[in-house]
């Protein structure tokens, strides 16, 4: 059984995938396969939850885009 807190990051991090998909013009399900070929969803969204989710939208959604931009280029790119 999940705990509160298990549930309240999953809310947190379809709420961060959906508004940044929305923000990049691409589908949900395609970010977050973006983000889980890094290990984003895990060490960007839930295991930062204490800080990220005192952040405004525009904060997470800015952040998320940073940090899959920069894991994309780092490794060459999306595939």
């Amino acid at each position: 059984m999940k705990t509160t807190v298990d549930v309240k990051q999953t809310q947190f991090a379809t709420l961060a995938v959906g508004a940044t998909a929305q923000r990049m013009g691409i589908s949900a399900t395609e970010l977050f396969n973006r983000l889980k070929r890094y290990g984003l969803v895990r060490r960007l969204l839930l295991d930062c939850y204490d800080t990220m989710h005192t952040e405004s939208i525009d904060g997470v959604v800015w952040n998320v885009q940073e940090a899959l931009n920069n894991w994309e280029a780092r490794e060459g790119g999306r595939q």
